[in-house]
């Protein structure tokens, strides 16, 4: 495949020129609003002037509130070096927050990181922080994108301590796929280390700088898809150890100890997981066998999401059970209500409760009582054998079967059958999806996988996001209408408010809420399953699990949902 690499990132290793390079490389800063850069790097200085040569061009003399093309107003600079600047800034035709690259036209770099910047946009994934435009005007070249203001750098996530595996897990598997896309359409990142990650609100991994970051920069590499591949070799290790792989400290994080080589995350930090742990040293070694297994090495994307594949599927982990706080009563449920409140230190007498019914009176009705509950057990014992004799003298026969109209002609029901789930889609209105490579799990015939939400926080409302204020949920598509009488789906967890709809049999392909008129149960709180049986049996093609709130997932702010397995009968 021809690679269409337009830059390339200096992954450490164990020599001394590239580990200084790793240790001091900070990304440029693609919408992480509180990790701003430094504005001097000696180190990025030395990388670039030993690369082209370019640092000798000075950057165009910018300010606060300079606006380009009347419509992208700097507000901040956070990265200035080598010839160029990055800023926050406004765009205020559409009144958001964006980020803005800028250099010299006469730059030696102009051409190149005009043409990165150009394919990145191009390939148009959601998965990377998009370049929204590339221009070269008044003897200044430009390149805006995104600013996501709500989403945190792997840096900042470890350093508070490693990423559980579940969070690891998710991580590599969705840069490797996105990697992988991007290589396909031939471009490469070349510079993917902690700070070009990023983890949204929604638990969303997204890939900053593609191509453009080394473009700036002037580098490139012979062997892009293996350096990528490194590289997330190197980002797995880091979340998996809260270690940089190499001797070098780099990115906040502690390298290895010396001349001990490259070991194993396993052996550098006590209860790792085996998998991770190996596929990380898949990635990073790659002239033979990893250094602890006998695995073959990964050297490209595409390889790392297939070992990715083979993998036991990583499950998030169960919410710790809260006990909830005793009971206290309150003091009208006490008794004492209205009552003068005893003084501290002063023990009140309790009062002894005079013996039930031991008065004359008392003990006639207690006769009483106990006379008619002998009469009232004697008259039913009386009334149940009557009828048994009836029933008795009326079936004579007793090879003959009784049926409700008494004509004989009543016939057992058909037993159901199993309805086959052609495909699974996740129902995303706004056009956004979450976890749209998992949705299958849900109909593979197996409870312990399932299409699991990401975390949200704050609210049980997926996040109150706006692209979520329909909810999410799975659209089952049948493969052509058949008759539905039965509907059994294990949920990923109890707690989710959820309802199951269905589409009339003229629908094809529908996506919105709209379009699935025929309601098949209430919206209501589930447990750890939900059962739907129809009286009647319905014709559709499309059956929607829509769920609008999610429980809790180990804290009174975080939540999670999900469906385990679906089956359909008819």
């Amino acid at each position: 495949m021809a690679e269409r690499s337009t830059a390339a990132v200096d992954v450490a290793d164990n020599s001394d020129e590239t580990s200084l390079t790793a240790q001091a490389d900070q990304s440029t800063a693609d919408g992480v609003a509180k990790n701003r850069e430094r504005d001097t790097d000696s180190d990025e200085v030395q990388e670039s002037t030993r690369t082209d040569g370019a640092g000798t061009t000075s950057p165009p003399e910018l300010h606060s509130g300079h606006k380009l093309a009347r419509r992208y107003r700097l507000e901040e600079c956070v990265t200035r070096l080598d010839g160029f600047s990055s800023w926050r800034a406004v765009d205020e035709k559409l009144r958001r927050a964006v980020g803005v690259h800028i250099l010299p036209a006469e730059h030696s770099r102009a051409r190149s990181v005009l043409a990165a910047a150009r394919s990145s946009a191009l390939l148009g994934d959601p998965r990377f922080v998009q370049v929204l435009d590339a221009v070269e005007e008044n003897d200044v070249v430009y390149v805006v994108h995104e600013w996501l203001p709500d989403a945190t750098e792997l840096t900042t996530l470890l350093a508070s301590g490693p990423l559980e595996p579940y969070d690891a897990y998710q991580m590599v598997s969705q840069v490797s796929s996105a990697m992988a896309a991007a290589h396909r359409e031939g471009l490469a990142h070349l510079r993917l280390n902690p700070n070009a990650v990023l983890r949204a609100s929604t638990g969303q991994w997204r890939i900053r700088g593609l191509a453009v970051n080394a473009a700036l920069r002037g580098v490139s590499s012979d062997t892009p898809q293996r350096t990528d591949t490194e590289a997330i070799g190197a980002l797995l290790y880091a979340a998996l150890t809260q270690r940089w792989p190499y001797e070098s400290d780099a990115y906040g994080l502690a390298g290895l100890p010396k001349d001990i080589g490259l070991i194993a995350p396993d052996q550098v930090r006590a209860g790792v997981h085996r998998g991770l742990s190996e596929l990380s040293m898949r990635a990073l070694v790659n002239d033979g066998a990893t250094a602890s297994r006998h695995e073959s090495p990964c050297t490209t994307p595409e390889e790392l999401v297939k070992a990715i594949g083979e993998m036991p599927r990583i499950r998030p982990p169960e919410p710790a059970f809260t006990a909830p706080p005793e009971y206290q009563r309150t003091t009208y449920q006490q008794g004492t209500y209205g009552r003068q409140a005893p003084r501290p230190g002063a023990t009140q007498p309790v009062p002894t409760p005079p013996p039930p019914l031991q008065s004359r009176t008392g003990k006639a009705l207690k006769w009483a009582v106990s006379a008619l509950l002998i009469a009232a057990l004697g008259l039913g014992s009386w009334q149940l054998a009557d009828a048994l004799m009836d029933q008795g003298g009326k079936n004579e026969d007793p090879g003959q079967t009784q049926t409700n109209d008494g004509d004989g002609d009543d016939k057992p029901a058909a037993p159901l059958k199993d309805i086959p789930i052609s495909s699974v889609r996740e129902f995303a209105p706004s056009g956004s999806g979450i976890q749209e490579d998992e949705a299958q799990l849900a109909a593979d015939g197996k409870v312990d996988t399932a299409w699991v939400t990401p975390q949200y926080r704050g609210y049980a409302n997926f996040g109150n996001l706006p692209q979520r204020k329909q909810g999410s949920g799975l659209i089952l598509d049948l493969g052509t209408v058949r008759e539905v009488a039965r509907i059994d789906i294990d949920m990923y967890r109890s707690g989710q408010t959820a309802e199951v709809l269905a589409a009339d049999d003229d629908v094809t392909g529908p996506s919105s809420l709209s379009e699935f008129p025929q309601r098949l149960s209430e919206l209501s709180s589930t447990g750890s399953s939900l059962r739907v049986e129809l009286k009647k049996p319905l014709r559709t093609r499309y059956v929607l699990i829509h769920v609008t709130r999610l429980p809790e997932d180990g804290s009174a702010d975080l939540y999670r949902g999900g469906i385990a397995e679906v089956s359909i009968k008819g």
